[in-house]
């Protein structure tokens, strides 16, 4: 609950002395903005699995056309997560959560009024440089407001907004377009996202300028600051790439994100045209997957702090352990999917495995902070979406063209299966030890 007290705080960078009302547990609140921004941010990205149907009737778009737009999404998200990152370094969360909401917001309004196959390539590419600031704003966030035995959990709950926002977009979304056409879907998310930048705006600010926060909350969030950096590597950017942690974390997201990709563009299709589910049908059974992920990706968190301070393992290593076992039993879960012929039995076999996946993703986003400096953290955790967004970009383009030259699904979920599973290899083989131990490296 909002519990307030009122208490004096010493005058401190150059502001007076005052009695004022905090927030008990304030940065627990905080995160529930880079929740929210999370869910509005993919229901933006999966509103155009929504409109598909729709697309491909009255606009005349092919299935192999709607994989363009997401793999036009991806490359893009994904180069621009290089400057997003960097910029999130340099001028902190609160401008740069705000400029990409607002941008984002737009990009997908606009998509309300394409008519043809360029114009959304257009507007999906706009879409993909807004978004880039997301999730490396986010890491900052957490890297401002919490330490680092906490980072694990509260990583997965905002990355938890990965999974609700494609749960709730299909039911929602799919109302909105059977109501008033798919051209309001882009209308009423643009302006959601334009009153979230705004009031982020106001309200948000770093632990220390932050008016409701108590000296005691400070003090426990600032507790580890000095040991989380004892040694930290401060690495200029070009040379972050010189070090295997960072391809490893790159190849491994980019195993996370191929089979992503595939569920946030097809999925709606997939019900609809393998599993005989209607438009409507497919609105509310598409939300399932997600809202099981959700839930079991906030718990593949919980399991990881658990873990590391009952196995008493460093993070790092921890994390990786618990991904590696997430991604074998995500990649047999999904080659299983088009092999299970009852329509529930393959639902549940698809929410277990998108469950493993989110697990995956949490750990990948609390990575950055396990291995460089915390300045870095926001750059660090863009050069792996980068890697994860190029290479998985391909995914949506090709499991398009397949099911346009085969009729069937079945072909892109046992790629994408193995794909994931070979996750483990590139984080248990090359992502060994934080930077801090290849300081001489960095010089």
């Amino acid at each position: 609950m909002n519990q307030t007290v009122t208490e004096k705080r010493p005058a401190k960078h150059g502001r007076e002395t005052a009695a004022r009302r905090t927030i008990k547990n304030l940065r627990w609140w905080i995160l529930g903005w880079a929740l929210v921004a999370g869910i509005v941010n993919y229901m933006d990205r999966s509103a155009i699995s929504i409109a598909a149907p729709a697309l491909i009737e009255e606009l005349g778009l092919t299935r192999t056309d709607i994989g363009l737009l997401g793999t036009v999404f991806s490359w893009t998200y994904a180069f621009a997560q290089l400057p997003a990152g960097w910029l999130v370094d340099k001028l902190g969360a609160r401008r740069m959560y705000f400029l990409a909401i607002a941008g984002w917001s737009i990009a997908t309004a606009l998509m309300s009024i394409g008519t043809t196959l360029w114009h959304f390539v257009t507007f999906r590419f706009l879409l993909g440089v807004t978004e880039a600031p997301n999730g490396p704003a986010s890491a900052r966030l957490t890297a401002d407001w919490f330490p680092r035995s906490e980072r694990g959990q509260a990583t997965a709950i905002w990355d938890s907004g990965s999974k609700w926002g494609p749960a709730i977009a299909p039911p929602i979304l799919t109302g909105i377009m059977i109501a008033f056409g798919w051209q309001a879907i882009f209308v009423f998310l643009g302006l959601l996202g334009i009153i979230l930048a705004v009031a982020f705006y106001i309200f948000y600010r770093r632990p220390e300028l932050h008016p409701a926060i108590s000296d005691e909350e400070l003090a426990h969030i600032t507790s580890e600051a000095e040991k989380q950096d004892v040694g930290a590597a401060k690495v200029p950017w070009l040379k972050l790439f010189a070090h295997r942690q960072i391809w490893g974390m790159m190849a491994g997201f980019f195993c996370v994100i191929w089979i992503w990709n595939i569920f946030i563009v097809f999925l709606p299709l997939y019900l609809q045209e393998e599993r005989g589910v209607s438009i409507a049908g497919s609105g509310w059974l598409a939300a399932i997957p997600y809202l099981g992920a959700a839930v079991l990706g906030i718990t593949g968190g919980w399991v990881m702090t658990r873990y590391t301070k009952a196995s008493g393992l460093d993070a790092l290593t921890a994390k990786r352990r618990v991904m590696s076992v997430a991604a074998v039993a995500a990649g047999v879960l999904i080659c299983l999917i088009p092999l299970v012929g009852d329509l529930t039995l393959a639902m549940i076999v698809m929410t277990v495995a998108l469950g493993f996946v989110a697990t995956m993703q949490a750990a990948a986003w609390a990575m950055p902070g396990d291995i460089v400096n915390t300045s870095q953290v926001a750059s660090v955790g863009a050069i792996q979406n980068f890697g994860g967004y190029f290479g998985g970009a391909f995914a949506p383009l090709l499991t398009g063209i397949i099911a346009d030259a085969t009729g069937s699904y079945a072909p892109s979920f046992i790629i994408g299966g193995v794909i994931a599973a070979l996750a483990a290899v590139a984080y248990m083989v090359l992502v060994r030890r934080p930077m801090a131990a290849l300081k001489e490296d960095a010089r």
